[in-house]
């Protein structure tokens, strides 16, 4: 299994967008797409290959008033390298 990017970034196959007729945001790619869950959204938001990964943990805790989202939010970024949506 490939490491968690330090500093991930979207894929550049992928685009994300919101879509009004779904009321979610989606990952775009020349075969389909992906609707994503608003917390899979947040996190990807701040995949800019600027943001380390302790950086985007800190920044949604503190978006969302709240602590210990780390394991989630690793294993959505896992989730996201396998795929190959993240780089």
């Amino acid at each position: 299994m490939n490491s968690l990017p330090k500093k991930p970034v979207l894929n550049r196959s992928f685009r994300m967008q919101w879509e009004e007729v779904q009321k979610c945001h989606v990952l775009l790619y020349p075969e389909g797409m992906i609707r994503l869950n608003t917390s899979a959204a947040e996190i990807l938001k701040c995949c800019d290959g600027k943001t380390s990964v302790d950086d985007i943990v800190g920044t949604l805790e503190a978006k969302f008033n709240t602590t210990d989202l780390r394991e989630d939010i690793e294993a959505m970024l896992n989730h996201a390298h396998r795929e190959n949506w993240i780089a």
